[in-house]
């Protein structure tokens, strides 16, 4: 029997949600789960809580099935996952911090997210780890940096300038979101979730709308279904083609980034003038969309996928034949295939390091389910490799915006949302720019939002930008940090 199939049976079913099932199971079955993420035989979409429950999203990495367990904790304890399956441990830490859930075993005691909050004395000074050694220093980076970019401490252990260890704190832009969403009407939560990670609002506006249609039993209308699509493929155009310019500037090429920079100002300008906002937020709601494609917007996206058809293979010729960058470039911040496995790393994190999931194509869903596509990978796991994922994502999603513009259906933009006769639930996963993003939300009887999580990719690879920068040098880190480029918000909630 299928692992997560197993595991679903073993507990007791939740009546209301859609479209994976839920059931509440009991501590040998969640420390089974743990057990089985740690085999590989499952993968973690996500793991959050609620003042006297823990519940864990899970794919079966043979059937690729998907479902929720949850463990109830009358006493706020409950088995630790991060005991057998160390990508759970930031997200237990949190749970402990948000909820008061304790995970017993749990390898890592201290807080994550709580920076101290409201308490009448000064917090105590966060314990870094240790590292042992001769000749070793340390140098603290943030929370505060230079230029606009948001708050995050890096504590670095050097040899000389190669580093042996580099730990991160973040927290920063704790936002209260989930506690922000308890109680509130369909339409603010959407807002709200549009709000979470700025540069992939449409993405988070996609995902709890999804999660939404799915707990009340809608569908989104054909030409909404497909507007939607547009707007995703826009945003992660801006987004890659933005990180590739950015990622050469770190290395001391200032020329590509001055030319992403134009190509992503062309793509917010087309934004603007096809949905009426230059980041789309706002412009997806549970139902549909908020608005039309403007009478011009056509003509608009056509003009900018000619411009980059002009403007963009020149820029990656530049990067491919200058040895200088190159040297920078490859071989620096290496992620091993096996980690990204085990950390279920998603977007161009993963697909760089050899793990070929693409939530389009491996949970799909409109448009994507009708056009025609492929997700670029490569095995050498460098800083290269992330960034010709992305080159090779950003030919891939000019196609696709075609495809869309060629065959993009007429019929309404949005359907009405039924009051609910039960409390139900829904859970959605999309694909944003950086990865998938997960979208679970309860919505209560009267139709109101009891409880919303959301899922940043940036999670699962924060740890391993970790990982990936031992034994480069202290410069390389800039570099290595930009090519993974996590959201520090997406994961402060």
């Amino acid at each position: 029997m299928p692992a997560l199939k197993q595991l679903l049976d073993s507990g007791r079913a939740v009546e209301g949600s859609r479209p994976c099932p839920r059931a509440v199971v009991a501590a040998p079955a969640w420390r089974n789960a743990a057990g089985r993420l740690a085999s590989g035989r499952l993968a973690l979409l996500g793991l959050w809580g609620e003042p006297e429950a823990a519940h864990m999203a899970l794919r079966d990495t043979q059937t690729g099935e998907v479902g929720v367990i949850s463990i109830l904790c009358p006493e706020r304890r409950y088995p630790s996952v991060s005991e057998r399956h160390p990508p759970a441990l930031r997200l237990e830490r949190t749970l402990r911090d948000l909820y008061g859930l304790t995970p017993e075993g749990l390898p890592d005691p201290r807080p994550w997210l709580d920076h101290g909050w409201g308490g009448a004395a000064a917090p105590e000074p966060y314990p870094f780890l240790p590292v042992e050694g001769d000749c070793l220093h340390q140098i603290a980076v943030g929370p505060v940096h230079a230029g606009i970019i948001e708050p995050g401490h890096f504590r670095f252990t050097a040899s000389g300038e190669t580093v042996v260890r580099l730990e991160q704190r973040l927290g920063y832009t704790h936002k209260g979101v989930e506690a922000l969403a308890e109680g509130a009407e369909i339409g603010a939560a959407a807002r709200l979730a549009g709000r979470v990670s700025g540069d992939s609002t449409v993405a988070y506006a996609l995902a709890f709308s999804r999660a939404v249609e799915a707990a009340l039993g809608v569908t989104a209308p054909p030409r909404a279904a497909w507007l939607r699509g547009l707007m995703a493929e826009l945003e992660r155009l801006a987004n890659h083609v933005s990180d590739i310019g950015a990622i050469c500037n770190d290395a001391a090429f200032p020329l590509l980034h001055t030319h992403g920079g134009i190509l992503r100002e062309q793509t917010l300008r087309a934004c603007d003038a096809a949905f009426g906002h230059r980041m789309m937020r706002d412009c997806i709601r549970p139902g549909g969309v908020a608005a039309d494609l403007a009478p011009d917007g056509v003509a608009a996206l056509r003009a900018l996928t000619r411009s980059f058809a002009q403007r963009f293979p020149a820029m990656v010729r530049v990067y491919d034949e200058t040895p200088s960058l190159l040297d920078r470039t490859t071989g620096a911040g290496v992620l091993t295939p096996a980690l990204a496995r085990q950390y279920a790393a998603g977007g161009y994190v993963g697909r760089a390091s050899g793990r070929d999931f693409d939530a389009r194509l491996a949970m799909p869903y409109a448009p994507y389910d009708a056009l025609s596509f492929t997700a670029p990978t490569r095995e050498d796991g460098d800083v290269h490799a992330r960034i010709w994922v992305r080159i090779l994502e950003v030919e891939q999603t000019l196609a696709l915006i075609g495809q869309i513009l060629d065959r993009l259906p007429e019929g309404p933009l949005s359907e009405a949302l039924p009051a609910p006769d039960a409390p139900c639930e829904g859970l959605a996963v999309v694909e944003g720019f950086r990865g998938d993003v997960l979208a679970w939300v309860r919505i209560d009887a009267d139709g109101r939002v009891a409880r919303m999580h959301l899922r940043d990719p940036s999670w699962f690879q924060w740890p391993l930008l970790e990982a990936a920068i031992e034994n480069n040098i202290v410069a390389d880190f800039p570099l290595c940090n930009k090519s993974f480029n996590c959201s520090y918000s997406g994961c402060d909630l």
